[in-house]
């Protein structure tokens, strides 16, 4: 784990509450940001996606800085992310990646052997996503003082379960076939993941990113056991690299087994999802770390009577300690009321001061 707070090397929004609460340190209120806060639950987003497509909208700096400005505006929340998506590394490894409506991401060129992982090409990451890089330049001039911008990344797990699976899955046969017939593969590919996502994540903090966050989407699929074997050493190392003084988020879902194992492999803040109550999920993780989330985004398909009772447990749950970043348990969804998110964001803002 890499220590904070050195002076010299402090962020232009150090001060801030949400860069404070991944300190553990006090703040005058809850800070909140969500998952996917830029989306198609927004007019303005579903209008921009009408014309162009994902991949082109995150190689367009110019438009992944608009939406995730126009997020933090909207909403008025405390903390910007980069509008990107976890699977551009795929894209630039030259593996083939489209999305297709209705399906989701898919990769034509899968990884499946060694053989498969010997095509992949090996880019240096600054020089293949500059196009996120430029994106997190014009928004952190963008985005109005006291508001950081949050960079991120797929972890290693699940990049190499989509590169692996070639999109989405339920069972990952493929995935957890490679890790248990041929070990030797999988951790070569994990460490050429985690090499790139080194270079990846200090990128964008140079660029100008305050935090990262590290999506460990899939990894809820892993007994205790086959985490701590596959994944452990591959997370901690790429956690372990990650520049000094900059805060890194750990999240994943479907995590509640998890969570120490997590803490083991390193973070500032360890994300939950709405599997786990936060009170219970923190005494495990331990107050030494800072802890982000965790409603169901479903709430926000309900009421506001609703929204607010769910909203004041979670912050009771978090009994006044230092370091609770509130956040969904995963991302906004389409249907979502943009009125109603805005309620849930100041109704953090109020019962919390």
């Amino acid at each position: 784990m890499l220590e904070l707070n050195k002076p010299a090397l402090q962020s232009r929004n150090h001060d801030s509450n949400f860069l404070r609460a991944c300190r553990r340190e006090k703040t005058d209120y809850t800070p909140v940001w969500l998952m996917r806060q830029a989306g198609r639950y927004q007019k303005e987003f579903r209008d921009i996606r009408a014309k162009v497509g994902l991949l082109e909208l995150c190689k367009n700096p110019e438009l992944a800085c608009e939406v995730t400005v126009l997020a933090v505006e909207q909403l008025n929340v405390d903390a910007g992310i980069i509008f990107a998506d976890i699977l551009l590394p795929i894209d630039a490894w030259g593996a083939g990646l489209d999305y297709v409506k209705g399906e989701g991401p898919v990769i034509s060129r899968p990884v499946r052997n060694k053989a498969d992982l010997l095509k992949l090409e090996k880019v240096k990451a600054r020089d293949a996503l500059s196009y996120v890089l430029k994106a997190i330049e014009l928004t952190c001039r963008s985005l109005k003082p006291g508001v950081p911008l949050i960079g991120f990344a797929g972890a290693p797990f699940t990049l190499a379960s989509y590169l692996i699976e070639g999109g989405s899955s339920r069972n990952y046969e493929f995935t957890k076939g490679l890790m248990y017939k041929d070990s030797e593969t999988w951790h070569e590919l994990m460490s050429f993941i985690v090499d790139f996502s080194i270079d990846y994540l200090n990128a964008q903090a140079e660029s100008g990113a305050e935090a990262l966050q590290i999506f460990d989407s899939w990894v809820g699929c892993l007994s205790p056991d086959d985490y701590a074997q596959y994944v452990l050493p591959h997370s901690s190392r790429l956690i372990a690299g990650l520049k000094a003084n900059t805060p890194v988020i750990h999240f994943g879902t479907g995590t509640a087994s998890l969570l120490e194992l997590m803490k083991q492999a390193g973070g500032d803040v360890i994300g939950l999802d709405w599997r786990v109550n936060l009170d219970q999920a923190w005494q495990k993780i331990g107050y030494d770390r800072a802890v982000q989330g965790n409603l169901d985004p479903l709430v926000l398909l309900s009421n506001k009577e609703t929204i607010k009772k769910k909203t004041e447990i979670i912050l009771k749950q978090a009994k006044g300690h230092n370091g609770h970043i509130f956040n969904l348990g995963h991302g906004v969804l389409p249907p979502t009321d943009i009125e109603l998110v805005r309620y849930l964001v100041n109704t953090v803002h109020e019962a919390a001061r």
